[in-house]
């Protein structure tokens, strides 16, 4: 009989700075039904996390750079600093709230504004250069006669997934772990679990089949490492969900920024240089908001300038959320974009193209696949752009002032290292097997669609099974690069499998196949037959059948963006065939999402209300895979966009730096009203060289672009220039 799961409660820091100096833990114990409470009194010691380790084991994955429980020093109000483990929920809570504790406390750095004079310049981000061409921007910008300069903010936002965050730690022996988990990478989590538990990897189990939502946030998080402390402690499996208003303090964020851009350009209008700085902060993590990125690859300008400072705050820690860098950034780029159009008294959309390039301004590589004019003329078509006035305030409905913006969105197209097994049974059901995650996504749904068209059989024969780190490994999902990791090694993979299972029929005296070359074979209805001559056939069943088979696999591996190929055969299987030939392009590509973002917007300017009526979202993302889970993922980030825009922000008590915005009752994001008709529309054709399947990652571009859009309308609607997000009646007013 299994043993009954227990349930912990977390004790979190009411200061923003300081020491825990004492806690009445001896006293809580006698409390009815607690089994343990963990602190820094009796936690097991965690390996400290260097430099070198957080490489190893993946640390843009991990929220926060240091172990938990392991000393009494407090870096921010809501931080874990015990675990209450009872036989009930509600024991664990009452004990809990009956703990008490005392601090030593020493004032915080918590006001973004106030330490701003403090920030540091990061030289790196994520292995690349942080400040490009710092200081080189403002001769060449002396010299412009058309040119503008301004600053933007956005606040700080959060990931609010539908599902909370929650672990089960279940210790299997001394040295076995298993966690579920809520999390986009059951590999990482594993990984980098083992590393600070003293574990090997392949000891730490991670699972989660099915995942709510995570936009970032469901990397491992301390509340992971603490509950599998408490297991081993307990003797027993313990429970912990994170409340909602855990999730505004300790799973991530993402930064508020202030970000001034520049623009120049000569009499014509071609762009002569980009300055894009941004301001803003971290804590215990090298993670910044990378605001500046696609202001180092949208258009065609001599000179850039890309700088950060970034504040350390006594605040939650900020992590990635759907489109890091991009969605603040293009807020402001396109934003300014719009005005240096309206300086120029040129259509935006016109602007763009004149500046468009079809490579990466900064390595000089050519796009892989690129095809933003398109989605610019599309879009502008779809939309009506052409009955826009480029004279604010000429168009009315009612009371109402009517607006059109636009904006370019992109994304950069990724593919990770992954590993799909496929094994087909003695029936002719097939098995997919790989360690990715479906976070609401459709993995599930476009793997299995992948496997059917590469073997010639039905979704129904096909089992996905994903989101165990027991399963040969895959990339998290995040990074919109899922897709273009498995599915290459999907395809290959089931080619593998019917090659094999071609060869056993060619060699079969009784197989109507006998002695046919393998150009000649077709593959169709769990069936393999020659082409042309469908009555000379055979089934995968009698195939394996005769060859006494109970079971074929075959494993293939995607290899990532800077690998020599794409894909190889996995050393997880011992394939009888070689891998199919695949595009090795000698050149370096530039891998980029592109796409186009309209906008129609309504202005109340009695009440300063904004309401989006219609957004087209026209997108460049290579060959789509599944059109309506696609779509479902435009949507959404359009839907993101549109809460960024006008109502989204986390508010902080400029005293103790803890969010006062703490529920969904107060951090508001859009509700069924709030979303307009979206019109998506891809332009669909396959990237050569990213894979053979042709796709790019789709999850976080719909997002890009949205607010400057929005913005850029409610200018076009009534003349009023907003440069701070939200977009809320109080700023309509101010300006």
């Amino acid at each position: 009989m299994k043993p009954v799961n227990l349930l912990a409660a977390l004790v979190r820091a009411t200061i923003s700075k300081g020491k825990v100096t004492s806690i009445n833990d001896a006293t809580i114990q006698k409390e009815p039904g607690v089994i343990t409470i963990i602190s820094h009194k009796n936690a097991f010691r965690l390996k400290p996390m260097d430099m070198q380790a957080q490489a190893k084991a993946g640390a843009a994955f991990l929220g926060e750079n240091l172990p938990p429980l392991q000393d009494n020093v407090v870096h921010y109000p809501g931080q874990f600093i015990a675990l209450v483990v009872a036989e009930t929920y509600e024991q664990a809570r009452e004990a809990a709230y009956k703990l008490k504790v005392v601090y030593a406390q020493e004032k915080g750095a918590v006001d973004f504004k106030t330490e701003l004079p403090k920030s540091k310049k990061p030289k790196m981000f994520m292995g690349e250069e942080a400040q490009v061409n710092e200081g080189k921007a403002a001769a060449v910008l002396s010299t412009l006669s058309k040119k503008i300069e301004h600053s933007y903010s956005t606040p700080a936002e959060h990931h609010h997934p539908m599902e909370p965050h929650a672990t089960v730690a279940v210790w299997e022996s001394d040295q076995k772990l298993t966690l579920y988990d809520a999390t986009q990478g059951v590999g990482l989590t594993a990984t980098i679990a083992a590393y600070f538990l003293g574990l090997k990897p392949e000891d730490v189990r991670v699972i989660a089949p099915y995942v709510g939502g995570g936009f970032g946030s469901k990397g491992l998080w301390l509340h992971t490492l603490i509950v599998a402390m408490a297991a081993k402690a307990a003797g027993r499996p313990v429970k912990l969900a994170l409340t909602r208003q855990m999730m505004q303090t300790n799973v991530g964020h993402r930064a508020a920024t202030i970000q001034r851009v520049a623009l120049g350009t000569d009499t014509a209008g071609k762009l002569s240089v980009i300055r894009h700085h941004t301001d803003t902060y971290n804590n215990l993590t090298q993670f910044f908001e990378p605001s500046g990125k696609q202001s180092l690859v949208l258009y065609k300008a001599p000179l850039r300038e890309v700088t950060y400072n970034v504040a350390m705050l006594n605040r939650s820690t900020p992590t990635f959320m759907r489109a890091p860098g991009e969605t603040p950034g293009t807020f402001a780029l396109e934003s300014a974009m719009d005005e240096m159009a309206y300086q120029l008294k040129m259509d935006p959309v016109e602007f763009r193209i004149k500046n468009h390039t079809t490579e990466d301004p900064m390595k000089g590589h050519e796009f892989s696949s690129e095809f933003l004019l398109d989605c610019y003329r599309i879009g502008a078509e779809r939309f009506g752009w052409a009955s826009r006035s480029m004279e604010p305030r000429q168009k009315r409905n009612g009371k109402y002032l009517v607006g059109y913006g636009m904006a370019t969105a992109t994304y950069p197209g990724g593919r990770s290292a992954a590993t799909v097994k496929v094994v087909m049974n003695a029936k002719g059901d097939v098995t997919l097997m790989t360690a990715s995650i479906d976070i609401g996504t459709g993995t599930y749904t476009v793997l299995a669609q992948t496997a059917a068209d590469a073997l010639g059989v039905s979704v129904d024969r096909i089992d996905v099974k994903i989101g165990d780190s027991s399963l040969p490994p895959a990339p998290l999902a995040g990074g919109s690069q899922t897709t273009a990791s498995i599915h290459p090694a999907a395809l290959d993979a089931c080619v593998l499998l019917r090659k094999e299972l071609t060869a056993l029929a060619i060699a079969d005296q009784d197989s109507k196949l006998k002695g046919r070359n393998l150009d000649e074979i077709g593959y169709a209805n769990g069936r393999v037959f020659v082409k042309g001559d469908d009555s000379k056939n055979d089934t995968y069943v009698n195939i394996m059948s005769r060859a006494k088979r109970n079971e074929i696999e075959a494993c293939a591996t995607t290899l990532p963006v800077s690998g020599a190929g794409m894909t190889v055969p996995s050393a997880l299987c011992t394939p009888s065939q070689t891998p199919p030939e695949q595009n090795s392009d000698t050149k370096q590509y530039a891998f980029h999402s592109f796409g186009a973002q309209f906008v129609e917007v309504w202005v109340d300017e009695d009440f300063g209300t904004i309401r989006v009526k219609r957004v087209t979202s026209v997108q460049d993302v290579g060959r789509i895979m599944n059109e309506k889970t696609a779509r479902s993922q435009i949507i959404g980030g359009v839907i993101f966009g549109i809460g960024a825009a006008l109502m989204e922000a986390t508010e902080y008590d400029k005293r103790w730096g803890n969010p006062v915005t703490r529920t969904l009752a107060d951090y508001h994001v859009p509700v069924h009203l709030d979303v307009p008709p979206i019109d998506v529309h891809f332009i669909g054709k396959p990237d050569p060289h990213i894979s053979p399947i042709g796709a790019r990652g789709i999850g976080e571009i719909g997002i890009t672009g949205v607010s400057a859009a929005i913005a850029n309308a409610v200018f076009n609607a009534t003349g009023k220039r907003l440069r701070d997000l939200p977009l809320t009646p109080e700023k309509f007013f101010e300006v």
